[in-house]
């Protein structure tokens, strides 16, 4: 099938074996009714997909029922692992960790339930590991605290628990691009990378004046920050949640969905330039 063809939010992309798998969130059901789970989809050149190839189905027992969002695949200590958040009536979303010995699975639970914080309602979890210790980065959503804030806790050098307490990085309004006039502010889809020239940066979206954006923090130290904002978005045309990576060519690429409209998303992959300091469009 074509890239066009694809309804999923929250593209995220992993070039292995000279194969891109692409993962997301599944349109059809994102926001309302029963989650059947995730999917992936394989490619030679972005453009052309083979699947949808189902990568996790809950057992009759799981925890969450609904909002399954946002899978990232990480490749940590020869497995892999689907860091995905998940919802229950009565029960905070969280993400919870699953692995395979597989890019397209099957996923199992790996995590005994979420490893963010139980009283939280979290979203966007992300593997980055630091001084080869992991952390999850991850959203304190905006609907239990108005001012969604990205946080970071370390977690077990297994993935199966989290190894301490979480603190907070920032606020969606300490960004310049964020649109103040808006009553509640959105932290969304947290994704580090290093630059070329050794600068920590933090991908993440929210809403600026034109709509759903996506632009980037800077870290001056490490995952630990202090962040600093930057002054402008990437990408400010109703698209966001985004990653990065790099594709066959060597080319660095952004992934995003865009628009930000049930049924209407799609994955769009932009060039993009490392300049050392941070990212510009290609």
């Amino acid at each position: 099938m074509l890239r066009s063809e694809i309804n999923i939010r929250d593209p995220y992309v992993a070039l292995l074996d000279g194969k891109y798998y692409l993962y997301g969130t599944t349109g059809a059901n994102c926001w309302d009714g029963a989650a059947e789970g995730f999917d992936a989809y394989v490619s030679d050149d972005l453009e052309h997909f083979d699947g949808p190839y189902p990568i996790f189905r809950p057992e009759p027992d799981f925890w969450a029922d609904r909002n399954f969002w946002a899978p990232e695949l990480h490749v940590y200590n020869g497995a892999y692992y689907l860091f995905a958040s998940f919802k229950a009536e009565g029960v905070c979303r969280g993400t919870q960790i699953l692995r395979a010995e597989s890019p397209l699975g099957p996923f199992r639970p790996w995590s005994d339930g979420p490893v963010t914080p139980r009283d939280w309602e979290s979203l966007d979890g992300t593997l980055y590991v630091e001084n080869g210790k992991p952390y999850i980065v991850f959203c304190h959503e905006w609907v239990q605290i108005q001012d969604g804030t990205m946080a970071v806790l370390p977690l077990t050098e297994d993935l199966r628990a989290p190894a301490g307490d979480p603190v907070t990085l920032f606020r969606a309004s300490d960004a310049p691009w964020n649109d103040h006039d808006q009553p509640t502010h959105v932290t969304d889809g947290p994704f580090l990378y290093t630059t070329s020239g050794g600068k920590l940066l933090m991908l993440w979206s929210t809403y600026c004046k034109q709509g759903y954006a996506i632009g980037y923090a800077q870290s001056e130290g490490g995952v630990l920050g202090p962040w600093k904002q930057l002054e402008q978005p990437l990408f400010d045309r109703d698209g966001g949640h985004g990653m990065l990576f790099t594709g066959k060519s060597g080319q660095l690429m952004l992934s995003i969905h865009a628009p930000n409209d049930t049924p209407n998303e799609r994955p769009i992959f932009l060039p993009m330039r490392d300049t050392g300091d941070g990212l510009a469009r290609a």
